[in-house]
């Protein structure tokens, strides 16, 4: 295990480079890779526990999986600590086998039994991450049953039923799927925590790099895992240091006080355009932004007006204008990069057809709605064309800014009347989105699953049938047809108008390269970056 410093003597180490106040002809030392970006919203750094955005890529380059999404072909699968695998023709029972070269930080080879308490554990801890895994019929009476160790290089996990193959196997590669150390965690747990307040600042894993430190808002510092037994890293130590502000990461990336910017927006990527001092790497990202229409709202819940409010959204407009270069126009509710996702835009903005829509419903004057948004760039921006566009088509939209939670907080309630909002894959396989866009099997206040159908009060029967069948057909062909046409139904008629899907844009000065940044977060890598 390396040791960890407190926090407090990490952050005399770094404080000469992690610095806010820009420098000029500074650097960032040789074996340090310094980057720019936006971390306030880790809450703990347990792979089993966190379920943020940031939480997650750390996650990725601390600790292994069984399986990982291909870095090439994100629809196909490889092994990380899985050599092998093999699937019982009944579909229930997984076999994996372990490399036996894996170590952990500490030194220790990663075995089974380590396979098979992380998964048990994500089951018994039962927090935020913890359904991708219970989804299965893995239950706290039945895991320790169900999910073991055969030897120690073999974990055998048997499900009470049987689902499409890949669709466990995806589950697996998200951050929740994350092998810890059992011996070092047990050994750190306070009153039957299974060492998750250790976890939150302290790492276990066999990944290429180790935590060191996390100041909260402030920075993430990593070290490298010496006893990682893949390709190295060619740099010691990599610092992330929170910088919500996209021109403050200009500004540090032009002093040369980071290596990378991961934030930067329209206007600082249109400020280097052509400059062949910076580098960017556009990657689509698994992650929407979308409108919300709920369903309890009279007018809202006529079929007819929703199809006017997607035919009256200006989607290219807003790409050109607002979100050129970081977010690009997409109307289907799998992102591109998920197996079976539609890239085509049958909407555009067509006022004739969307004012004979609203005539259809009954409201030819059309109506007044409000609209909950995030206040920050660029949905701000988005908010306002929205507006404009519907006014058009005589919908008035009363713009309600405000800070992300609070939106979050109104729509899990269902009192919104229209919303916008963000939505990212928790994995790659297509029942991520399915589930939380097409499934709806209680629409009761008290319903125990409240997913986004719920949360909009829209119930579909065929839609979430079809959803359902999907994720249990075992032919792969015949389940991404299921995917295509559910998605075309879900266009035709669903509450929600899907507009964007992200593209992050990491930017680096010339000679430093090799960030791979995945489609989602907890697949992220920071191992390939290269200092010349």
């Amino acid at each position: 295990m390396l040791k960890r410093r407190t926090l407090l003597t990490s952050a005399a180490v770094i404080s000469t480079y992690i610095s806010t106040r820009p420098r000029a002809n500074a650097a960032t030392p040789r074996n340090v890779v310094v980057m720019g970006k936006q971390i306030d919203d880790v809450i703990t750094l347990d792979p089993q526990e966190s379920f943020e955005y940031t939480g997650a890529e750390i996650g990725s380059n601390v600790y292994q999986k069984l399986v990982i999404a291909d870095p090439a072909a994100p629809s196909r699968l490889n092994g990380e600590l899985a050599e092998r695998w093999e699937i019982s023709p009944d579909g229930k029972t997984y076999t994996f086998h372990i490399r036996p070269d894996a170590k952990f930080a500490s030194g220790k080879p990663v075995t089974a039994e380590d396979a098979a308490f992380s998964i048990q554990r994500a089951v018994l801890l039962d927090k935020a991450p913890g359904f991708i895994i219970t989804q299965f019929g893995l239950t706290k009476d039945n895991v320790a049953e169900r999910v073991k160790a055969v030897d120690a290089h073999t974990l055998r996990i048997e499900l009470p039923e049987a689902f499409a193959p890949t669709f466990l196997l995806y589950c697996l590669t998200s951050n929740v799927g994350s092998i810890v150390e059992k011996a070092t965690v047990l050994a750190n747990q306070k009153d039957g925590d299974l060492g998750g307040a250790w976890l939150k600042t302290n790492s276990a894993g066999s990944g290429p790099l180790a935590l060191r430190s996390w100041l909260a808002s402030e920075s993430i510092s990593l070290d490298l895992n010496r006893n990682f037994t893949g390709t190295k890293p060619a740099w010691n130590r990599c610092v992330v240091r929170h910088m919500p502000e996209p021109s403050a990461q200009l500004l540090a990336l032009r002093q040369r006080d980071i290596d990378y910017a991961r934030n930067l927006g329209p206007d600082q990527l249109r400020a280097i355009a052509g400059n062949a001092e910076f580098v960017t790497a556009p990657t689509k990202r698994a992650s929407l932004i979308y409108i919300a229409l709920n369903q309890k709202h009279p007018i809202l819940s006529r079929p007819a007006v929703r199809q006017a409010i997607k035919w009256a959204i200006n989607y290219e407009a807003i790409e050109k204008n607002i979100t050129a270069n970081i977010y690009h126009a997409h109307q289907a509710f799998l992102p591109a990069g998920l197996p079976g996702a539609l890239t085509d835009m049958p909407f555009k903005k067509d006022v004739a057809r969307a004012m004979a829509l609203l005539a259809e419903a009954g409201v030819p004057d059309g109506f007044e709605i409000s609209m909950d948004h995030f206040s920050g760039a660029p949905q701000g921006d988005i908010a306002q064309a929205i507006q404009a566009d519907l006014m058009d088509i005589g919908i008035k939209v009363n713009l309600l800014g405000g800070e992300m939670r609070a939106i979050i907080t109104k729509t899990r309630a269902r009192t919104h009347e229209m919303a916008m909002l963000r939505w990212a894959s928790d994995y790659l396989d297509p029942n991520s989105n399915a589930q939380a866009f097409c499934e709806n099997t209680d629409n009761s206040d008290s319903a125990a699953i409240k997913p986004l159908t719920w949360r909009s009060s829209w119930q579909d029967k065929e839609i979430s049938d079809m959803s359902l069948a999907a994720v249990r057909e075992l032919d792969g062909d015949k389940r991404i047809a299921m995917y295509q046409q559910l998605q075309r139904l879900h266009r035709d008629r669903s509450p929600f108008v899907i507009l964007l899907q992200e593209i992050e844009v990491p930017t680096s000065r010339r000679g430093v390269s090799g960030l791979y940044v995945g489609a989602t977060s907890d697949s992220t890598q920071y191992s390939g970056i290269i200092k010349s």
